[in-house]
């Protein structure tokens, strides 16, 4: 089975690399015994990250997610990458594509499927809903340094 590798840390960051988005079929998520997910991978974990959780996944043609799910807390965001598919929150199905990008809140019962013919390829950000306030949007700070490479 395929792992995440590790590119680059220190104090302040981690860098980390799933590999060829073509390849994430490789990647196999096992939730139990029983539950084995082909094409998905969590990577929150590996990056060591404190507030968010993501994760990619391909859906070849013709799969599906196979379920509904919703969430305590966390809202998600969802970014396809390529591919096309059908997306589907509390019974409304609408079409998603290379660009598409979805946000459900933690309650959606949601779920995925690809109806095209080529894999569908997204990445879902989990975080902590209702946590970003309008001071959250001026968070950074420029820095007065130049880059230098």
């Amino acid at each position: 089975m395929k792992q995440i590798e590790k590119i680059a840390t220190a104090a302040n960051f981690t860098a980390v690399s799933v590999g060829k988005l073509s390849e994430l079929s490789d990647y196999v998520l096992e939730l139990g015994p029983d539950v084995k997910i082909p094409g998905k991978v969590f990577g929150g974990a590996a990056l060591g990250a404190t507030g968010a959780e993501f994760s990619f996944q391909m859906f070849q043609p013709g799969t599906e997610t196979g379920f509904l799910h919703t969430h305590k807390t966390h809202e998600e965001l969802y970014f396809f990458l390529s591919g096309r598919g059908e997306f589907q929150v509390d019974g409304q199905v609408f079409p998603v594509g290379e660009g598409s990008v979805v946000r459900v809140a933690p309650d959606g019962r949601r779920s995925v499927r690809n109806n095209g013919t080529e894999p569908l390829v997204m990445l879902c950000v989990q975080y902590r809903g209702g946590t970003f306030t309008p001071d959250d949007a001026a968070d950074g700070d420029i820095l007065a340094e130049p880059v230098k490479w």
